[in-house]
């Protein structure tokens, strides 16, 4: 029977090892740094959509705008990181932005739908991964 033995570089042993330790923060890192391209092109779509092609003056406040950010990265319950990109409630006038959001994008009777977010999310799919790629890297050197 034959045998084989692997011996591994000191130093990549070592980052391993602590790899093993920063795992949770250098995820958290770059799932944020993925979630800001995404962020950005969504923020670029809705304003290019809000007012836009009406037959009345736009009554926009510029709160949905606003309210628009990034979760912080947290783990679910079946341990995978998640960030999520939305909307801050609710309006200072008791209204709901994830409402307003939702005829935006999909449109109501007599008022035609204005998509900002599913072009957002498949328009910024190559960025973000390029950039989550880019800071795991990056924080992986640092090891």
């Amino acid at each position: 029977m034959a045998k084989v033995e692997v011996k591994l570089p000191e130093d990549f042993l070592l980052k391993l090892s602590r790899l093993g330790t920063k795992t949770d923060e250098i995820c958290e890192k770059a799932l944020e740094a993925g979630g800001e391209v995404v962020l950005g092109k969504v923020r670029e779509n809705l304003s290019a959509v809000i007012g836009s092609g009406t037959k009345y003056d736009s009554r926009s406040t510029g709160e949905l705008e606003q309210s628009l950010g990034l979760s912080p990265a947290k783990m679910d319950r079946n341990g995978n990181h998640n960030i999520k990109v939305g909307f801050s409630e609710p309006r200072s006038d008791g209204g709901s932005n994830a409402k307003i959001a939702n005829i935006i994008e999909y449109g109501k009777h007599g008022q035609p739908a204005k998509p900002f977010l599913k072009p957002a999310r498949t328009s910024s799919r190559k960025a973000c991964i390029a950039a989550m790629q880019e800071t795991l890297e990056r924080e992986v050197e640092k090891l």
